[in-house]
């Protein structure tokens, strides 16, 4: 693979040397990361629209709604910080923006919700790989070139010249500094010259070298479109399931489901149980079964829609029916699953975990909504769907703040009830650490509370500041312990 290195690559090789020094300042400085996300996102989309302000983008609308979604997601390390979300997101991210150079540089006629987009997006990544390749080989072959045969050869021998050197200068030095204590003192400070040079910035040089040609790579190679790889044919299904034996296992588990809806009505929403069994047991009991399956039953009807043998039309139909059926009766189990967890909660307190578990089934209630119109409006794209939704509801949870509903949650129940968790609440970055706070105001009683926020206010005292871990709630937090008079 030859390639003509052109005076615009090597400027754009210099852009991408920028880029991989800001990532390395941003992510790899061993502290948190805050503001340095955003920075990096807006000087990789500097550089990404410059090299291509005449490329004609394809797939506009739904590039413009991820690149939205990027930014969203890279300001919440600036504006608040969880946990959960703040690892998940180094990845999330990255994922997000190779889908979105990708997707708006990728040919106008490529559907981007079939298997063909992710064989193309793949096939970048390893173009990219053999470009970095071939422009080093290229390099080479130009820098030998440009120099004379006579002093090529002179350089070599130099440089096999002071590699013999090294052996016999070490040992030279270790007998002269053995023979004068002043010529040991100077030679021996020769190695405090060189300091700066240590496994550190190795390490650091090496990364932003990596991600130079990261960059450097994948986007000189998405700046040609490669029409080739698109699949003019109609595509095949892999394998197809039997309509009668599918049709068979929808009528036994809707069966199973109609006499679980039965039970539900009966004891749990009517309010009565039987057994020993208080209802925040039962809730607990219950809960995850109950997410699982309806998970199942989603995957069913997925399969069903896109892999089943189409027959006659009243065979059909009778099949829509059993869907139907299994989508309501997921829907019961949906809404047994939200009320068990509201009275778990109500028992036993509020965590992230079970907030993000009740957003989860408004997810999934979303998602079935649309299965069972995609049941009866066979048109329908239910992976254009999906993903749209799945990416909204991401971004959605991300934004919210879901610790900030936690900590008011749990106010909540401890102005109703007096009970309440300070150690899960620290547990919870910033925003927990405000909830304590404000616990304090309330009741300055509350055991170990003063403790915490004591150790927390030691914490913010000792630790310095940086630019890329800088964070708006993190400066909001600091800004109140530092004020308060802690005995």
């Amino acid at each position: 693979m030859e390639k003509e290195i052109s005076k615009s690559d090597w400027l754009f090789l210099l852009a991408c040397l920028f880029l991989g020094i800001i990532s390395e300042e941003s992510f790899f400085r061993g502290i948190e990361i805050g503001i340095s996300y955003m920075v990096f996102i807006v000087a990789f989309y500097g550089v990404f629209y410059w090299r291509y302000h005449h490329f004609s983008f394809s797939h506009q609308r739904l590039g413009w709604f991820v690149l939205i979604c990027i930014w969203l997601l890279a300001a919440t390390y600036f504006v608040h910080n969880t946990p959960f979300f703040y690892f998940l997101n180094i990845l999330v991210i990255p994922g997000l923006v190779l889908f979105h150079i990708v997707l708006v540089t990728s040919p106008h006629q490529m559907q981007w919700n079939r298997l063909p987009f992710v064989a193309y997006l793949f096939s970048r990544l390893i173009e990219a790989i053999k470009y970095n390749g071939a422009f080093a080989s290229s390099y080479r072959k130009n820098a030998k070139k440009g120099m004379d045969q006579s002093h090529l050869q002179i350089l070599k021998k130099v440089i096999i010249g002071l590699i013999i050197s090294i052996p016999i200068l070490a040992v030279v030095l270790t007998l002269l500094m053995s023979a004068d204590s002043k010529f040991k003192q100077l030679v021996g400070g020769f190695p405090e010259w060189f300091n700066i040079v240590n496994a550190e910035t190795i390490t650091r040089i090496m990364i932003i070298l990596l991600t130079t040609a990261l960059f450097f790579g994948i986007l000189q190679v998405l700046l040609k479109k490669q029409i080739k790889i698109i699949e003019t044919k109609p595509e095949k299904q892999f394998f197809q399931l039997d309509g009668i034996i599918v049709f068979t296992i929808l009528v036994v588990m809707n069966l199973v489901y109609l006499l679980f809806t039965f039970v539900q009505f009966k004891y749990f929403f009517g309010g009565t149980l039987q057994g020993n069994f208080t209802f925040a047991q039962y809730a607990r009991k219950g809960f995850f079964e109950l997410l699982f399956v309806s998970i199942i039953n989603l995957s069913v009807i997925v399969a069903v829609l896109t892999f089943v043998t189409r027959g006659s039309k009243v065979f059909n139909r009778l099949t829509q029916i059993m869907l139907t059926i299994l989508v309501l009766s997921s829907a019961v189990m949906l809404c047994s699953a939200f009320l068990r967890l509201g009275m778990y909660e109500d028992a036993y307190g509020f965590t992230f975990t079970r907030i993000l578990a009740h957003s989860f089934m408004i997810f999934l209630a979303i998602i079935f909504a649309y299965t069972l119109v995609k049941v009866w409006i066979e048109n329908l794209s239910l992976a254009h769907f999906v993903f749209i939704i799945s990416l909204v509801y991401y971004v959605a949870i991300n934004a919210v703040d879901l610790n900030q509903l936690v900590v008011a949650k749990n106010i909540n129940r401890f102005e109703a009830s007096g009970k309440v968790d300070v150690q899960y609440l620290n547990s919870l970055s910033y925003t927990g650490v405000l909830g304590l706070i404000s616990l304090y105001e309330k009741d300055k009683t509350i055991p170990t509370l003063e403790t915490i926020l004591q150790q927390r206010q030691e914490q913010f005292n000792r630790e310095e500041d940086s630019w890329q871990s800088y964070n708006l709630k993190k400066q909001q937090v600091k800004k109140e312990l530092l004020k308060m008079k802690l005995n």
